[in-house]
């Protein structure tokens, strides 16, 4: 076999996984389908392990497996009327492809740091669309909110939470 030995894999994979799962999220609808691709592309990747060349064409080699999948997958999402088309998942796609991992991991980092300087409850409300359908709606009847109000406030959490990451970010590359 040429390449990448099959004891090398898992390694290479876990080392990837945070980047993977960024690029996989730009495909997906949701983390629940990325969770699903993630899955159905590793199983791919395994098969396929003989075409990779060198631990170094790892990463392009995975997005481009990812891609495919993805693609595959997305048509059993098609007859949502709110999925992109497939060439703008392919114009997608290509742009995160452009991305390093050191930029995704510095903008991961800003995040991360960004959102543990919000109070607990505005976290959980910047969270919650991203945690399942119906969060913001519980979060409204538990906090005897309007939806409407809280969609409001999230609007205002968002722009904060963008300018926090951006100015974290040009400070990291002022560096």
């Amino acid at each position: 076999m040429k390449g990448v030995p099959e004891s090398d894999f898992l390694r290479l994979f876990v080392r990837h996984e945070t980047s993977l799962r960024s690029y996989a999220r730009v495909l997906m609808p949701s983390w629940e389908a990325v969770d699903e691709l993630m899955q159905e592309a590793s199983v791919v990747m395994w098969r396929k392990l003989g075409q990779l060349e060198d631990a170094d064409g790892f990463l392009p080699w995975a997005k481009v497996i990812l891609r495919f999948e993805g693609l595959r997958i997305r048509r059993d999402f098609s007859r949502d009327r709110h999925d992109f088309s497939e060439d703008v998942l392919t114009l997608l796609a290509e742009e995160a492809a452009e991305v390093s991992e050191d930029i995704w991991e510095m903008e991961r980092e800003a995040l991360e740091r960004c959102l543990t300087s919000f109070a607990p409850h505005h976290r959980e409300l910047l969270l919650a669309p991203y945690r399942g359908e119906g969060r913001v709606s519980k979060i409204a009847d538990t906090t005897a909110r309007s939806v409407n109000s809280l969609y409001k406030l999230l609007g205002r959490l968002r722009e904060k939470l963008l300018t926090c990451v951006e100015t974290r970010l040009q400070e990291s590359t002022a560096l």
